[in-house]
């Protein structure tokens, strides 16, 4: 559900007042937050953020495109590390039984031809 218009945006109350401090610097550290809710605002342009994902802190450097968006959208919480060696032994069968081969060069299998010889010729 989204939020009231309005209430506005959600904005971190110690997050806005850290990106405050730092408008007049050039090269601030980055501020780390673990506001994974907050809503990006036009003030958060330029500044870089370090996002926890409930491990590590991700560093993500905002710009114009982001602006409306939530913190945690840019950083993601789970890590994709591929199917298990079950899956890849089944994909690897199903496409053996239907003849095709991701091999470059390998001949397909195909319905014999049949023979014509004397023997086989009816009169």
């Amino acid at each position: 559900m989204s939020r009231s218009v309005w209430k506005g945006p959600f904005v971190d109350p110690s997050l806005l007042k850290k990106i405050e401090k730092l408008k007049g610097k050039t090269h601030a550290a980055p501020i780390k937050t673990w506001a994974r809710k907050c809503t990006i605002i036009p003030e958060f342009v330029g500044h870089s953020l370090l996002i926890h994902n409930g491990k590590k802190f991700i560093p993500i450097k905002i710009s114009d495109e982001m602006v409306g968006h939530k913190l945690g959208e840019f950083a993601p919480t789970r890590q994709f590390s591929g199917h298990t060696p079950a899956d890849k032994k089944a994909a690897q069968e199903a496409t053996a039984a239907t003849g095709t081969s991701s091999k470059p060069g390998a001949v397909k299998p195909g319905p014999e031809t049949p023979k014509t010889g004397v023997k086989d010729a009816k009169k």
